[in-house]
């Protein structure tokens, strides 16, 4: 994981294996005067926090009933400290505020990438806790909230910005935000892709307009497309993963690898129950983000 202060960031297993071996070529035999040359050759084509901008501050957390991530980013190089979270709760949202209180930041939007069937949105009660919070969501999506977005808007917040990519098919209103191009912004990039694409699988097509063919033409469209180092940051995990990247999903997506006919029978033989949350969270996910609509379940 990608920690604050950028000591690291992730490094896909293939990567690391090949860094492993590189540097067992490196033994005592070597000339002491050789091995820091050789160290420095062999670590300089692998990821550090020097890969990423100075500039932008990042956290990961999680809401452990969901299974959600939700995003911290913030242009720390910027006199205001200008943040956003993506996916936000409202079970964390105090510790999310929290959060940002301590890092000293100012938040400026709490942006979704769908309507969430499995939790209710934190934008309301954000924006409840600290009005001049703007809500974010795809005008796709049919949800209410201040800013409403479509394919190719960018949401800055002071010089980084997010991209936004329409990548329906988990939900009609599914989007990705990637990290912008640019000599000041993350690199490698980072992509927050919601559950359209989740590590080693991807969200369900069986409700909310979910459409498997369009889900599988979104991801190798505007997922697949990335570098492929970009870093995968879903909104939700349930097996443990932190992160991957579009390199590995090309490789190992348990679902994604395979041809689009196959891919749809998995998705239509996956016979899952329906989320236990979704009669509640749809309809106050449709206004949770929009102020003067919050109903009593936000």
């Amino acid at each position: 994981m990608l920690k604050v202060g950028f000591s690291r960031v992730p490094v896909s297993t293939a990567r690391t294996h090949r860094l492993l071996f590189n540097l067992r070529r490196i033994n005592l035999a070597t000339p002491v005067g050789n091995r820091s040359k050789l160290i420095r050759s062999v670590m300089g084509s692998y990821g550090t926090a020097s890969s990423q901008s100075p500039k932008i501050l990042f956290r990961q957390l999680f809401e452990k009933e969901s299974s959600t991530y939700t995003y911290l980013l913030a242009d720390v190089s910027h006199p205001d400290k200008p943040a956003v979270l993506i996916d936000p709760v409202d079970k964390t949202v105090d510790r999310d505020l929290s959060v940002v209180k301590e890092l000293g930041l100012k938040l400026t939007y709490a942006m979704n990438t769908h309507v969430h069937a499995d939790h209710v949105t934190g934008s309301g009660l954000i924006k409840s806790k600290v009005p001049e919070v703007k809500s974010v969501i795809s005008k796709a999506s049919g949800a209410k909230a201040d800013v409403l977005i479509e394919h190719g808007d960018k949401i800055y917040f002071g010089d980084l910005f997010l991209e936004t990519r329409a990548t329906p098919g988990h939900t009609s209103g599914c989007v990705t935000y990637v990290t912008g191009d640019g000599p000041d912004q993350p690199q490698p990039k980072m992509a927050f892709t919601g559950d359209a694409l989740l590590i080693r699988g991807c969200g369900r097509t069986d409700f909310q307009s979910g459409n498997s063919e369009q889900l599988y033409k979104s991801v190798h469209s505007q997922i697949f497309s990335l570098p492929k180092d970009t870093y995968i940051y879903p909104a939700h995990d349930y097996k443990g993963f932190t992160v991957s990247t579009v390199g590995e999903e090309m490789l190992y997506n348990l679902r994604l690898t395979k041809d689009e006919d196959t891919f749809k029978g998995i998705m239509a033989n996956l016979n899952l129950a329906y989320p236990k949350m979704i009669d509640v969270a749809v309809p106050a996910n449709l206004v949770c983000g929009y102020q003067d609509l919050i109903p009593k379940s936000c």
